[in-house]
């Protein structure tokens, strides 16, 4: 009969080295991000095309 329980404990274990592995990814990835000087931010209309800056509005100024 197989023994569940240390079926089990081991899908934990390697289940937690997986989770591990994407997190510290995504650490690296989000540190790379930081890194950069100034990175690029443009907005993009809904068709997914390039919008245009939004227009500063009377009751800003």
């Amino acid at each position: 009969m197989p023994d569940y329980q240390e079926m089990y404990l081991h899908l934990m274990r390697e289940t937690e080295k997986a989770l591990r592995i994407l997190v510290k990814a995504q650490q690296d990835c989000e540190e790379l991000y930081l890194r950069e000087d100034s990175p690029a931010l443009r907005v993009l209309s809904p068709s997914g095309g390039q919008a245009e800056p939004p227009e500063k509005s009377a009751a800003a100024e």
